[in-house]
Order: structure tokens, then sequence, then C-alpha cells
């Protein structure tokens, strides 16, 4: 089992139909990591344009692609040979982005990952990149397409910029009704705003006097040069208590959390319930983790949340979460009940996950 102290690497599937801008999206994070190092898997290398495994000459093996981001073209027979590799300390990356082929069944992806052995990996969520100017015509010739938006925990209706307002909003509809619970962000040219994905980090990055290509140099000078003006598509919540929360009363806001929280991350205090350990929280979709961590010494005991989602309603969000405080929590046998709701999602040695 991973020791406590060894953080997981989030590891997002980003998924769509041939043309649907996922290329383009992933080369928008890279352009705009928040100081994150990518690792990048691309699934069905021929099929899409990653100039930069090219220029560098290795296509068929990990390549660095600058800035301490990875690049690796694979089947899905070889997912876990370069997850191992990405995952090693010496590459020292914050998150892995699977890039699946048009034609994949993402849903076998993501339960290869959750079926996965390796330790130093988390799932991230299922990113489904939806073209919004070709949608009908895609759902007419690919029927399957409602059941990877069914499947998805993030949608990103993208090209909004090339159909009416009407039209936009007739497939935001269809979406709406085939994504069941998962978010829906509109872009274009898949320009989204990197925090949905990525965790901003503080670490400066090496010297770059002498580096690869990034995808950033390969890029046209006019696409390099324009400024994103990304809008605010989503909300974003944070929530402290310096009380412990009840962790019956925190399972059920998780329970029925609603339909677009696309991530919840943070610290959770249960107090009397654990008095030894904090809880690393990790939420994406409808997926949920746990993790027990010692609380170090001297560090103040409270719960720190952020929870990221479109079309939430941010207020009443904080208002249930308030209402999970527990403020004379005492040490009973009934809040040692209430602990299993939360032990239910603390991964154990050989635990399968469906």
């Amino acid at each position: 089992m991973t020791p406590p102290s060894a953080p997981q690497i989030p590891v997002v599937v980003l998924a769509g139909f041939l043309g649907s801008g996922k290329t383009t999206l992933l080369n928008h994070l890279l352009r705009n990591r928040a100081g994150n190092r990518i690792g990048v898997v691309v699934n069905d290398f021929g099929s899409i344009e990653i100039d930069a495994m090219t220029v560098a000459g290795q296509v068929g093996s990990t390549v660095s692609l600058g800035n301490g981001c990875l690049c690796c073209a694979v089947d899905a027979s070889e997912l876990d040979t370069y997850l191992e590799t990405l995952t090693a300390p010496a590459a020292r990356l914050d998150v892995i982005v699977i890039e699946a082929s048009g034609l994949a069944e993402p849903q076998e992806l993501v339960r290869m990952l959750l079926a996965s052995d390796n330790p130093h990996i988390r799932y991230g969520g299922l990113v489904e990149v939806v073209d919004a100017a070709e949608f009908p015509a895609t759902r007419e010739r690919h029927p399957e397409i409602d059941r990877h938006l069914a499947v998805a925990d993030l949608i990103v209706l993208n090209k909004t910029d090339r159909v009416t307002e009407a039209g936009l909003r007739a497939v935001r509809e269809a979406v709406d009704a085939a994504g069941g619970s998962a978010a829906v962000i509109c872009s274009a040219y898949g320009r989204i705003d990197p925090e949905v994905l990525l965790d901003p980090v503080t670490r400066a990055d090496e010297d770059d006097s002498f580096r690869q290509l990034t995808f950033e140099d390969l890029l046209p000078e006019a696409d390099r040069t324009h400024a994103d003006h990304l809008h605010a598509a989503y909300d974003s919540v944070s929530f402290t208590a310096d009380v412990p929360l009840s962790p019956r009363l925190f399972m059920a806001f998780l329970d029925s959390r609603p339909a677009g929280l696309y991530r919840i991350k943070g610290f959770v205090d249960f107090g009397a319930g654990d008095p030894g350990n904090r809880y690393t929280l990790h939420a994406v979709g409808r997926f949920l983790r746990f993790v027990p961590q010692r609380w170090a010494r001297d560090e103040p005991r409270r719960t720190q949340l952020v929870l990221i989602g479109a079309g939430v309603d941010a207020a009443s969000l904080r208002k249930e979460l308030e209402g999970c405080r527990d403020e004379w929590q005492d040490a009973t046998e009934e809040l040692e009940r209430s602990m299993w709701g939360v032990l239910r999602y603390v991964r154990q040695p050989g635990d399968d996950e469906a």
C-alpha cells in the first residue's frame, strides 16, 4: 500500500470523436498548465497530429516536450507499462492526461485505470469533448455517443462559436439529457480554464535555456500570441471549518451532490470519529476516494475543501456544508459507526474498483 505521504498522480482521460477538438484542448492545457508537469499518453497515435513527437524523432517512445512535460504514444495493451514509467519519481509529474483515440470506448480506459495495480495513480476523471457544430450528424452516425456522454464526469461542448444561439441551445439540451449528472462547460478552440482539470503548483521550472521543442514552439506565431480570454464557465466554491464535520451528515451531502458538481478536493477533519487522521478527499463526477493521513505535529485541525462545477448553486452548497459541522461532537459508538460510510471509500490492498 502506498505510504500516506506519497501523493498519487491523477490520471485524466480525454475522449471524444475524431475532430471534436481533443488535441486542441490538450495543447491548450500544455500551454496554460499552471506550473504542472504533465505526462501525456496518446492512444492511437496515427490518427492525430502531435508534431512534437515527430520532431523529436522518437515516435512510439517516451518523449520530452520541454517544461517538464512528457509524451508517450501507446496502444491500450501498453498502458500499464507507460503509466509505470510516467509515475516513476524521476519523472516528477503532477498529472497524466490520456488522449483516447477518436474511436475508443472511453469507459474501457476508465475501467483499466480503476482496475490498475499501480499504487501511484488515482482516477482524475473522464472528459468527453463534443463538437457542437457536428453533434447532430455525429450522433446520427454514431449513436453510441450517448453512452460515452452518460459515463463522462465532465463534458466540454467545443466549437460553440460555430453554431447559432438556437442551435447551441438544442445541442446543450441533448447533451444534458444524455450526460446525466456530468458537468457541462462550453468552449471555443478547446480553451477551458486549466483550473477545471489541473491544480496550480508553485514549484519553479528548471532553467529551460537548453531544452527540446515544446508544443508552443511548434504552433504558428498567430496562435501563440493571441490572448486567451477564458470566461467563467464554471463555479468554484471554497469551504473551511474549524470544527469537525459529522461523518454521517457529510456522507449524506456527498451522496446527494448535485449534477454538474465535477470535482471536490481538500482535507476533512472528522474529529473524534478518527482523531489521529485527516482525510484527503478526491471526488470526480460520481467517483469518490478518501485517503487517511496522520495529522502533522502542530498542524491546525480543520476542514478545507474546494468544489468545482458548472451550473451549481454556490450559496446552497455552502449552506449544506455548514450543516455538516458538528461542534459538540463526542466520541460515541454511534459516531464510530457513522465512520463506516467514510471507510467504504478508503482503498485497501487488494480492493477492486468498479
